[in-house]
């Protein structure tokens, strides 16, 4: 009897260590998980800002260039300073779309490094 009450004890023992362990790996899949959505996210919003800039300041050349056309014709003092200001615009909406378009570019793919942890799980698992 006290075989069996040992067999038995050694095997709810080794049933908790397993789902420990079980919980401990979901738990650290998830907060990797959790940390790759956060960094998303900052990206994302990073995107979002870089393309709100750049709308802003082209929208800003294209008006300042009509008022500079507008006024091309009137007094000579006025065509500097709006043509100035146009061209100042004009190359922050350039700027901010060749930054727009790098943090596209740069950015890794969604999830890899969760996906790359389950990949390595399974691997230990089936082999």
């Amino acid at each position: 009897m006290t075989e069996e009450a040992g067999r038995s004890e050694g095997l709810l023992d080794s049933l908790r260590n397993l789902a420990r362990t079980f919980i401990a790996i979901v738990q650290t899949r998830i907060e990797i998980f959790a940390s790759e959505i956060d960094e998303e996210r900052a990206r994302l919003a990073r995107i979002a800002v870089l393309a709100a800039v750049a709308a802003l300041c082209i929208a800003l050349a294209v008006v300042l260039l009509v008022f500079f056309l507008v006024v091309l014709f009137w007094d000579t003092n006025r065509l500097l300073a709006i043509g100035v200001l146009a061209g100042i615009f004009a190359v922050g909406g350039i700027a901010a779309c060749l930054g727009l378009r790098a943090a596209i570019s740069q950015r890794p793919r969604f999830l890899s490094a969760t996906l790359a942890e389950l990949r390595k799980d399974r691997t230990r698992l089936e082999g």
